[in-house]
Formats: C-alpha cells, sequence, structure tokens
C-alpha cells in the first residue's frame, strides 16, 4: 500500500489547512495522521476506522477533524484555528492486515 499525502504549506495563526491522503488500496482499518513537531517525536493527531469512529489528541481536539471515503481510500485532516505549535511534519498513516504504512510527509509551518 502506498499513501500519497499532499494539503501542507504556510498558513497564518488562527487559519486553517486541509490534509488528504489516498490510499493505493482499500484499508478496511485504521487511518490517521501523526505529526512531528521540531525536535520532538512523531505523535498521534487524529485516527479514524473504518466505519467512522475518530480518536483525537487533546491539543487538537474542538479544533481538527478527521474524516475518509472508504470508496476513494481517501483520509482528511481539516485543521482549524491553526496555531504556532501546529508547526510539524504531518504523516499518514493506515493499519491494513496487521501492518502498518506511512506516507511520506507533508510539512504544516503556521506562523506567529
Amino acid at each position: 500500500v502506498q499513501l500519497q499525502a499532499s494539503g501542507g504549506g504556510l498558513v497564518q495563526a488562527g487559519g486553517s489547512l486541509t490534509l488528504s491522503c489516498a490510499a493505493t488500496e482499500v484499508v478496511s482499518n485504521v487511518m490517521g495522521w501523526y505529526r512531528a513537531p521540531p525536535g520532538k517525536q512523531r505523535e498521534l493527531v487524529a485516527a479514524i476506522t473504518y466505519g467512522g469512529r475518530t480518536t483525537y489528541a487533546d491539543s487538537v481536539t474542538g479544533r481538527f477533524t478527521i474524516s475518509r471515503d472508504n470508496a476513494k481510500n481517501t483520509v482528511w485532516l481539516q485543521m482549524n484555528s491553526l496555531k504556532p505549535e501546529d508547526t510539524a511534519v504531518y504523516y499518514c498513516e493506515a493499519d491494513r492486515y496487521g501492518t502498518t504504512y506511512w506516507g511520506k510527509g507533508t510539512l504544516v509551518t503556521v506562523s506567529s
């Protein structure tokens, strides 16, 4: 499975960005977004099951929304009210038949 992520960029604090990630094959399990802030370890941002159950990190709850279209093998991350501390490389992740797949990261920079 290959994951093609896109949508990163530079945005001012308070702005919005939407990340998208398309898988080349059906992902019948969890898809999610992780991020690695500068100098820090990768952390979970949000995840969504095939049935639509979602999980969010406390730091993004109420600001970010994860969604997916199973027919298109695609997951999105709508990010609103962005803060400088959201600056990070964002990675798409998919679990399929017990194997975890990662997309190439996309950089999100939030300026103050």
